[in-house]
């Protein structure tokens, strides 16, 4: 005569009474979700840790790079006035007529320099510019590195931010991030729901050694930090390949999309879009780059601002504010190059809810949101995440070892849920599974695996019985 499996998924000490049956759907669904947080835990916990690493390497890296680029971020000293910028702009022309102006940042503090964004320069990445640093004061020029994204984040965090998102390995490397935010929040949600049903004498740390005290380290930490990782893992699926186009796809058809200011010119004397516009140049190829300013200044656009150069003969120029930190400075404007009027406004205040809320969140999770504060939370969250896989690893050795504290949960687990419960959930699961595929197609393979292996073992039992 065989022993079944024990149905109750708590990990009881020996010496202790067992818990009291849960009543209601619960009872069924705690197997279930301990047994997935296990697999996810174990199986995709080596793509967590990647991501949070990289994290805390990216998160630290704002600061590292004001020191490592000093030399090029600010001026030596602090001049009576700064040069109108279309000088700045050809003094970094003369240094660097390869490529094409493509934007240019005015220095946005008294010690800060302008930068020139070059595009198309050889031994430059399609997707990056090169940055000329200008010392707004006198035109020298401070150096030159190249540049990535809208934060402009120059080589050090650039190199990180690639490693991050996918691993150095193009478009099919940033599958493993988005397989690790398509988990993180089911395995943080699943954490939290676990360590609540659990009583309350069993969460507690002080006094418990062994495997319990690790179940108590890893439930505590997880439990505290768990809103920081559903919220990495909900603002890191927004710009994902799979997860994030289902997003952007749901926001247009709500209305909810970014919107852009139109760079459609209006009139005027037009022009070719040549290096010479584009510097600046004087009266022949426009008003020039010191109006275009002057006028966005005029509609209220403070520093820090970044001015685009029209990108045909049809075009204005475009001047958009591009700081991150709270509070966000969005406001962009159009100004006709012919004419140096204002052609559109967009102001971030009428952005749409969701648009804003996606802001918001992709400069919170970038660390840019509220600066060194953002940063240094971001850094204890990625910590306190490595800290829980470290830990789950530790609790699957321990009872590999032959721990007394707690027993394997059995296979088919699901099978026990009853259908009221099932197919519902099956249905949410399928919903979510849709809109994030790199959770819903792992999730039906496991489920398939564990259907095979608990037949497998109710099999087994059926002749050991006999």
């Amino acid at each position: 005569m065989s022993i079944a499996p024990p149905t109750s998924t708590d990990e009881v000490p020996q010496a202790a009474a067992p818990e009291p049956k849960s009543r209601g759907p619960w009872a069924p669904l705690r197997p279930l979700i301990l047994r997935l947080h296990f697999y996810a835990g174990l199986f995709v916990a080596p793509f967590v840790l990647i991501a949070a690493v990289t994290g805390f390497l990216y998160a630290g890296a704002f600061q590292a790079e004001k020191l490592l680029y000093s030399h090029e971020l600010t001026v030596p000293a602090v001049g009576d006035a700064k040069l109108p910028i279309s000088e700045q702009v050809d003094a970094a022309r003369k240094a660097h007529p390869e490529g094409t102006v493509s934007a240019v940042r005015p220095s946005p503090e008294d010690d800060a320099t302008t930068r020139v964004m070059l595009s198309g320069v050889e031994g430059v990445a399609a997707t990056h510019t090169l940055a000329v640093f200008v010392d707004p004061y006198t035109g020298e020029v401070r150096g030159a590195l190249e540049q990535y994204g809208s934060t402009g984040a120059l080589p050090l965090r650039t190199w990180i931010d690639e490693f991050h998102r996918d691993l150095h390995l193009g478009e099919n490397g940033r599958l493993y991030s988005e397989f690790a935010a398509s988990w993180l929040w089911v395995i943080a949600a699943g954490g939290v729901a676990l360590w609540f049903s659990r009583r309350r004498a069993l969460r507690k740390v002080r006094g418990t050694s062994g495997r319990r005290r690790t179940l108590g380290l890893h439930g505590a930490v997880g439990v505290w930090a768990a809103a920081g990782f559903v919220f990495l893992s909900a603002t890191g699926l927004t710009w994902s390949t799979y997860a994030g186009a289902n997003v952007a796809e749901l926001r247009t058809s709500l209305g909810q999309e970014t919107p852009s200011v139109s760079a459609a010119a209006s009139g005027g004397e037009h022009f070719g879009h040549d290096s010479a516009s584009a510097t600046g140049g004087d009266g022949e190829h426009g008003v020039g780059l010191d109006k275009i300013l002057s006028a966005a200044r005029a509609e209220g656009l403070g520093d820090p601002v970044e001015m685009v150069p029209p990108a045909d003969a049809s075009s204005a120029y475009v001047v958009r504010q591009v700081q991150r930190s709270w509070p966000e400075k969005q406001d962009a404007v159009a100004v006709d190059p012919a004419t140096g009027e204002v052609t559109d406004v967009l102001r971030f205040a009428d952005h749409p809810v969701l648009a804003k809320l996606t802001r918001w969140g992709v400069d919170l999770h970038t660390g840019v949101l509220f600066g060194l504060v953002n940063q240094l939370a971001l850094m204890v969250l990625t910590l306190c995440l490595i800290l829980l896989i470290v830990l789950g690893y530790r609790m699957w050795w321990q009872r590999g070892r032959g721990s007394s504290f707690g027993r394997p949960i059995p296979r088919g687990s699901w099978a026990q849920v009853p259908p009221y419960v099932l197919v519902p959930l099956m249905a949410g699961v399928a919903v979510v599974g849709y809109f994030i595929p790199l959770l819903g197609i792992p999730l039906a393979g496991f489920l398939l695996v564990d259907i095979v292996l608990g037949e497998i073992a109710h099999r087994r039992g059926r002749r050991t019985a006999v």
